[in-house]
């Protein structure tokens, strides 16, 4: 009966999980904001600069411009416009989705102009009236309802307006106030789209002005109150709106980009096809190696995916390409701690042991080394989301929403539903279920020990150490000499420069391409193609184009193929900003990693371990020397990804290791190590190769199938996942032997059990 029940149980589960996500994942997806690198739009960095020297930009400046260029956005009609304040002194605007990217470029850059004009309009003080930065919300200490105070210059002049005002019978009795007055704007039609309005013939929308207060009475202060029937958040708004049309700044764009819409909606498509061919390979792979683990994995993996969306939704983040290459990322983070579990049972049960104690050793076993392989990666993550800007954040955003739920449902999920069938009894005669023949199991009273062997086969990874050690030395050396002649091909992020992405509809000469941008007196420093047919050409100036420039090359392009361009620029002082992020990004996430490893393992493995990371690092930089692919912002995130990925593999390795040297409790002389390490590495190798097939097989169906925009990334993915496969196999703990068996006959490795209360302590 509790058999059955077991069995019962998770088949209600399954049911229950295939009914949560089949009847709300289609409307959690549909509410995920998406980049503007999937639905087209621009995004701008702006510097504040103050126009008066004896200014200074303050937080509270800030955030006035910010609320003076959301008002502006309003009029364009963006439905979820972002705003971010950066250091030092730069807003950041994204608008996704928009139409005419030239107007919202010259509406925002332009400087708030208030003006206070009466009802026909008639200019009666300007923002230059009113004293820096002295609006602010407050509170009526009469009936407590949110007002704004304003500072003015001169009380006496204000007294004169609002006199004025009153006397003259034929206006109405209100001082408006205007962002932006256009000549032919007009009060008294702006008027008649009010709420209050009353009349038959009330227009639609909003007025364009900000305010409308009533004079009520001769003002003769330079502190004047503003009330209504406003909310708090309605009169901090406007207690900004008029700090800006008072601040004396200038907004300077240091960088834009620009994604056609029709780019985003291919990208999405592209994008979204490749990452659901690399998790059904996944899908697949899983259920050939593992067979009914597989089908856990499948199930944990689905509820995984749903999870990732529903929290991402949930915290409003924005998905854009990276995030979706990050998803995929995540899907084989998760895989990899179901195969160190399946890969551990396999291991337990052919040393004869039970279904249920194999189960509950590998489980014990597997526990840290998938603590441990997701807490490094989580902290190259975090670094990255610290230090990137714009996509890269998104993408350092969902890995860390990726690795913190994959660790729930692989550690936690993914055991309980294989715990319901393995207490059930129902796996007890079935080993060949995990994939372990019957032949393969050992008896229990067989006490010899086995030299662990890779498919029957006794490799020595120890033996050729110094062959390894001598072509990553080589690899280095040809890497060098390439950065000295050839360098990376930098892209305009870290260069500063223009780049322009036009999709010409059928393929054209690179003279062609010339021709066109010689109109303009314009020489292309790198002309590149893109797509099925080489439609997509990517033209790279080292000129920063100006806004006026950028809207005649769009015109021009839109004319002559009938497509929106998309446009790029990057000032100087921002591409060596940049440059120096990702510096400081893969130093701090190096510094963090060798302190975890020495606090978890020792500062050996730390070491060795970091050496490898740099190995890692440097053969993706070496790489895109030789192959002169253009390095752009994202391929930093993806070597910092890389270094979290190959810090789980070495982890794992590590982990082995050390277990293997505690069951040895003594070991006196560098063969004794050397033998641990390298059945260690053979324990590992299984794992090892899964792993990185999984994962590196949807990584090279991104690099094929996916969006032009994110290929290099993919590239560079794949090639850091070899590479990241064959330093922690090869190098990290090779390095770890030849560090800890140098000394090891004077210092030898000696485990000690002591006898305390709380039990044996190793």
């Amino acid at each position: 009966m509790i058999k059955k029940n077991r069995i019962i149980g998770f088949f209600i589960v399954l049911v229950t999980l295939i009914a949560v996500i089949s009847t709300t994942v289609f409307n959690i997806a549909s509410d995920v904001k998406l980049g503007l690198d999937l639905q087209g739009g621009v995004e701008i960095l702006y510097d504040v600069e103050a126009l008066d020297d004896e200014q200074e930009v303050t937080p509270a400046m800030l955030d006035a411009t910010v609320e003076s260029l959301r008002q502006r956005v309003d009029v364009l009609g963006v439905s979820e416009p972002s705003f971010t304040i950066e250091e030092p002194n730069r807003v950041r605007v994204q608008l996704a989705g928009i139409q005419n990217e030239d107007d919202a470029r010259e509406i925002l850059q332009t400087t708030a102009q208030l003006s206070f004009r009466n009802a026909e309009d008639e200019v009666m003080l300007s923002g230059a009236d009113l004293v820096e930065g002295g609006a602010r919300q407050d509170f009526d200490s009469n009936t407590n309802q949110p007002i704004v105070t304003l500072q003015l210059k001169d009380g006496a002049q204000f007294g004169n307006i609002t006199r004025t005002i009153l006397e003259d019978n034929t206006l109405q009795n209100v001082l408006v106030i205007w962002l932006d007055y256009e000549e032919g704007d007009q009060y008294i039609e702006e008027f008649r789209k009010e709420p209050f309005y009353t009349g038959e013939d009330r227009l639609e929308g909003e007025p364009k002005y900000i305010s409308a207060p009533s004079i009520r009475n001769v003002i003769n202060s330079a502190q004047v109150q503003i009330d209504g029937n406003f909310s708090v958040d309605e009169a901090k708004q406007l207690a900004d709106l008029l700090n800006a049309g008072s601040l004396p700044v200038d907004l300077t764009e240091v960088y834009t980009t620009s994604v056609s819409a029709q780019f985003g909606v291919d990208a999405l498509n592209q994008t979204l096809f490749a990452g659901a061919l690399g998790i059904l390979f996944i899908f697949i792979f899983m259920l050939a190696i593992y067979r009914f683990g597989g089908v856990i994995t499948v199930i944990t993996l689905s509820l995984y995916i749903y999870l990732v969306v529903l929290v991402f939704e949930l915290m409003n983040g924005v998905l854009t390409l990276p995030g979706i290459a990050a998803l995929i990322l995540g899907v084989g983070m998760a895989v990899d701690a179901n195969i160190i579990t399946f890969e551990r049972m396999k291991e337990e049960l052919r040393e004869g042991k039970s279904m249920i104690a194999s189960f509950e050793s590998a489980n014990k076993n597997s526990l840290s080394t998938i603590l441990d392989a997701n807490i490094t990666t989580l902290i190259a993550a975090t670094v990255l989301f610290i230090y990137g800007t714009s996509s890269v954040k998104g993408f350092a955003t969902l890995l860390i929403v990726s690795i913190v739920l994959s660790f729930i449902t692989t550690v936690f999920i993914s055991r309980f539903l294989m715990g319901l069938w393995i207490k059930s009894r129902t796996l007890d005669k079935r080993p060949h279920w995990i994939g372990v023949k019957k032949e393969q199991i050992r008896s229990l009273s067989d006490t010899t020990e086995e030299e662990p062997k890779f498919f029957g086969k006794r490799i020595d990874f120890v033996q050729h150490r110094k062959k390894y050690f001598i072509a990553s030395g080589a690899l280095i050396v040809v890497g060098i000499i390439s950065m000295l002649i050839a360098g990376l091909n930098l892209s305009i992020d870290f260069t500063s420069g223009t780049r322009i992405e036009v999709n010409t509809v059928e393929s054209i000469s690179e003279e062609a391409v010339f021709d066109h941008f010689e109109q303009f007196d314009y020489e292309p420093d790198t002309v590149t193609f893109a797509g099925d047919n080489n439609e997509v050409v990517v033209i790279r100036l080292s000129d920063q184009l100006s806004q006026e420039e950028v809207a005649e090359v769009r015109s021009y392009f839109n004319e002559l193929y009938d497509t929106e361009a998309s446009i790029s620029t990057v000032s100087p002082v921002v591409g060596q900003q940049l440059a120096r992020n990702a510096m400081i990004a893969v130093a701090i996430a190096s510094v963090f990693i060798v302190i975890y490893v020495t606090i978890r393992f020792e500062i050996n493995f730390a070491i060795a371990a970091i050496i490898a990371l740099l190995h890692d690092a440097f053969f993706i930089l070496a790489v895109f020397s030789l192959t002169q692919v253009e390095f752009n912002v994202t391929i930093v995130a993806a070597i910092l990804t890389i270094v979290g990925y190959s810090i789980n593999d070495t982890i794992v390795n590590f982990d082995r290791i050390r277990e293997n040297v505690r069951k040895k409790k003594t070991i006196r002389s560098y063969d004794q190590l050397a033998r641990v390490v390298n059945d260690s590495l053979i324990q590992t190798l299984v794992r090892s190769i899964n792993t990185v097939v999984t994962v590196i097989v949807a990584a090279i169906f991104l690099w094929i199938f996916g969006a032009p925009a994110i290929t290099n990334f993919s590239f560079a993915l794949v090639i850091g996942l070899f590479a990241g496969m064959y330093s922690s196999n090869f190098i990290a703990a090779q390095l770890w032997l030849v560090f800890r068996g140098r000394n090891i006959k004077e210092k030898p490795i000696v485990f000690v059990e002591k006898k305390r209360n709380d039990g044996p302590q190793v």
